[in-house]
């Protein structure tokens, strides 16, 4: 579904703008701003997280499938045009020494003592990925785990990245946002993203945000864990409107930039963009050109 994953990936974008917009304010505007819905000032740049978005995609586009080997190079690649989009501490050391010639599962396996990340970064670039194998969803979680291991060895990180591609590709399938969060459920690995997830599976999509932020994270801890639940829970929250459920996202704090974006790349994968304000889109850092669709 080439169309949904291209969608996916610009709402991805200007959910990550948007959302990076608020961590220049004033703490104590925030709450106040919120509620009087004031949007930043023109330009909003994106961040890491569409960076590497971008990435995946054109993996996507130009191949078919991921190749591990292949989208390590250009994740590195990415990250060495412009290292500069704020990217998380371990990151840098990741890519930049994928980059330098060593070998990725070298690198990722050795981050955090043998660990490997548990970061929310395999989660958050993900989205176009489940909206491009919306019409087969076991491939789309297999996908979604190889693309989590370029640069995340830990399980909790793949766990995350198959919830979010899961979502994406039940929205751009058409489930009803009641039924979202069970369906994401019933593949995600057993983990502490499935364990939250299970938390908030049945809490009423008219609960606000901020319960269900104070319940399981919004990424403030930057873990896939701590980020990604809360995000579904948005994205099946207004699942046929883009911008309200931006705003609502954006209400937990947290991680906003990297929950804003796994909400803007489910959202809309499913509806596309064409009900947001124009204002919102011409603030939004346009794609690189070399991503457009072939």
């Amino acid at each position: 579904m080439r169309t949904a994953a291209f969608d996916s990936l610009r709402g991805l974008a200007l959910g990550d703008a948007f959302g990076e917009t608020w961590f220049f304010r004033p703490a104590a505007d925030v709450d106040r701003q919120l509620t009087g819905r004031v949007l930043a000032p023109a330009p909003w740049p994106w961040t890491d997280d569409t960076a590497q978005a971008v990435c995946l995609y054109a993996e996507l586009r130009d191949g078919g499938e991921v190749d591990q080997d292949r989208l390590a190079s250009r994740l590195a690649a990415a990250y060495d045009d412009d290292p500069y989009r704020n990217y998380g501490p371990s990151m840098h050391g990741v890519l930049k020494a994928i980059h330098d010639g060593e070998p990725w599962r070298g690198v990722t396996g050795r981050q955090f003592d043998g660990q490997g990340s548990w970061g929310n970064g395999a989660a958050m670039r993900v989205a176009p990925l489940g909206a491009y194998f919306a019409d087969d969803l076991a491939l789309a979680v297999a996908q979604a785990r190889l693309s989590a291991e370029v640069t995340h060895a830990h399980p909790e990180a793949a766990a995350g990245a198959v919830a979010v591609a899961a979502a994406t590709a039940l929205a751009v399938s058409g489930v009803a946002g009641d039924e979202l969060l069970a369906g994401v459920l019933a593949v995600t690995p057993p983990s502490e993203v499935a364990s939250r997830l299970r938390r908030v599976v049945d809490r009423p999509l008219t609960h606000d945000p901020r319960w269900i932020a104070g319940e399981v994270g919004s990424g403030r801890q930057i873990s896939a864990p701590d980020t990604v639940p809360y995000a579904l829970w948005c994205a099946a929250r207004h699942l046929d409107d883009l911008v309200e459920a931006l705003w609502a996202t954006a209400s937990g704090a947290g991680d906003v930039d990297t929950t804003c974006a796994i909400v803007g790349g489910i959202v809309a994968g499913r509806t596309g963009l064409t009900a947001v304000p124009a204002t919102w889109l011409s603030a939004c850092e346009p794609l690189p050109s070399s991503v457009a669709p072939r």
